[in-house]
């Protein structure tokens, strides 16, 4: 959340996203957030969890800027060696 220009914009730049996947499928097992907003930002974990979605899969997506939403993508693009900027 520290590098994210909403949650600085709100003054609340503490908080952290950390997915965890399986390394052989590449499956969202689950998704960990705390900060700003972490309960609206959950659903699309879940629902890449009971779809099957792959971390690569998310890392493509779209996050818009500036929204909250780019947590979760540096935390998908970080889960596959990828960088958002």
């Amino acid at each position: 959340f520290r590098a994210n220009s909403k949650a600085l914009a709100e003054l609340e730049a503490n908080g952290m996203a950390k997915v965890l996947y399986n390394k052989g499928t590449g499956k969202v097992v689950a998704v960990h957030i705390i900060g700003i907003h972490a309960a609206d930002l959950i659903q699309e974990c879940a629902n890449a969890v009971a779809a099957g979605t792959t971390v690569k899969e998310l890392s493509m997506m779209v996050h818009t800027h500036p929204t909250l939403c780019e947590v979760l993508d540096e935390a998908f693009k970080g889960a596959v060696g990828m960088s958002a900027h």
